[in-house]
């Protein structure tokens, strides 16, 4: 599995101590967010001036090959200034390009993304956004990959399957933000109102959004736990969230594991009731993310603080309950999520009709906050490994430390007055079972039913 690295980092690890000589190791100075943002901020520096000395990426590489990262740099800043340029530069950034696109699924899990446009985030940080409806989850990962989207609302798995070439070539990608957690459950046609126990499921035919996505993992660690076999015991392909509720009508599928307001519209249609929510499989589970590539992120330091401190600000809004009728309204538009407003409210509110004649009432039915914990990328690993979707040996804190960004996360949710957690893990249970993100291999490993 190939990864990718930072030429600045790595030479910062060739030399004893820690990168900024404060920390008696380079693990210290990683878990001090002052000294990791300032390490960002120092390898923007330094890579914009290799760039504006040696252009061409083949002779920049060879410079560096010739005579060593860390005696290109200590010649360069015999030169020019690094250090007082550093400091300039974490001062306050300037966005490099203000006229940006951002794709994005019509469900609530886009929540951020979408609000961020209508309400005003994005043109506070002076930056002017268009957010862009697209088809499906592939659209999505294709044209932020070929740079027609300069960022994109993405499932929290896709970021970690593009890092490790999961199906395809790896290319390094990252996810600053958590869009929301919980928002999605598990509905199923009105002829199956009588079977309520997933041993009675087998044969039928599920639905989730994408390969790589918490639905897959959820639907299939709920059915798992039961005793059936996702991959024998019934059949679960992609679809699209704005084509499920057609699909359920049109009796191509049993049910689905979907994102909101997708499993509402069902219920508001009269073609399906909702099973179960998924916060009852794991409460507090991350669903869809702020992605953008590891380039964008490098090259545009500027534009990318900007566009996150936009999104952790309206996701710091949409967590406030009084404000949900408010982004309904702002939301539901054809522009958006086409939905009718009412559907969304009862998303965002969490006080719903679950198809079967009764109100629930469940304020944490769709949460939202951007903290990108590595634990939650480690478990999703997991479940990439245990279904086959990754091969071979993976170094699972690794990647989830260069892919969920939890230390740019913890700076601007403190600049946007929300307090950041201590800790870029945290311990949680999915169905009762404690995860231990410190032994994944082992935590895989104790399942019955698995491909790996």
């Amino acid at each position: 599995m190939t990864l990718f690295t930072d030429p600045f980092d790595a030479r910062h690890r060739l030399t004893s101590g820690c990168a900024c000589g404060r920390h008696a190791s380079q693990a210290d100075h990683e878990a001090d967010p002052a000294a990791s943002s300032e390490a960002h901020a120092r390898g923007a520096v330094e890579g914009a001036v290799m760039r504006a000395l040696f252009p061409h990426d083949a002779t920049r590489r060879a410079f560096l090959t010739a005579v060593g990262a860390g005696t290109a740099f200590a010649a360069i800043n015999a030169l020019f200034p690094l250090a007082t340029a550093t400091e300039v530069f974490a001062q306050g950034l300037k966005p490099e390009k203000t006229d940006l696109k951002v794709g994005f699924i019509p469900i609530t899990c886009a929540t951020p993304i979408i609000m961020a446009k209508p309400m005003g985030f994005y043109e506070k940080q002076g930056l002017n956004v268009e957010v862009v409806k697209t088809a499906g989850w592939a659209v999505i990962r294709d044209k932020a990959i070929n740079k027609e989207y300069d960022a994109a609302h993405m499932l929290s798995p896709m970021p970690l399957a593009i890092s490790v070439g999961a199906g395809s070539n790896p290319i390094p990608w990252t996810m600053p933000a958590v869009e929301n957690i919980n928002g999605q459950a598990i509905t199923l046609a009105m002829k199956h109102k009588d079977k309520r126990d997933p041993k009675d499921w087998k044969g039928m035919k599920f639905a989730v959004p994408f390969d790589y996505s918490m639905h897959n993992y959820l639907l299939r660690y709920y059915l798992a736990e039961h005793g059936v076999d996702p991959d024998k015991d019934v059949q679960i392909r992609a679809v699209p969230p704005p084509e499920m509720v057609a699909n359920l009508r049109a009796d191509n599928i049993d049910g689905f594991l979907a994102p909101d307001p997708v499993n509402q519209r069902a219920v508001y249609d009269g073609v399906g009731f909702i099973h179960l929510l998924s916060k009852e499989i794991w409460d507090g589970h991350p669903c869809c993310a702020f992605s953008a590539s590891k380039q964008f992120v490098t090259e545009m330091p500027g534009t990318y603080q900007a566009l996150l401190k936009a999104i952790i600000e309206a996701t710091a809004f949409a967590q406030k309950p009084e404000n949900r009728k408010q982004i309904a309204e702002a939301i539901a538009p054809t522009n958006y999520l086409n939905q009718p407003q009412t559907v969304v409210e009862q998303v965002l509110t969490g006080t719903f009709a679950d198809g079967l004649g009764k109100v629930v009432k469940d304020p944490d039915r769709i949460a939202f906050d951007p903290f990108p914990y590595e634990s939650f990328a480690v478990w999703i690993l997991t479940q990439m490994k245990r279904w086959g979707q990754i091969k071979g040996d993976v170094d699972y804190a690794k990647v989830a430390k260069e892919v969920f960004l939890a230390t740019d996360a913890t700076k601007l949710m403190a600049e946007a007055g929300l307090t950041p957690p201590a800790s870029t893990t945290k311990s949680f249970s999915v169905m009762g079972k404690p995860f231990d993100a410190s032994k994944p291999a082992e935590y895989v490993e104790s399942f019955a039913i698995r491909r790996s």
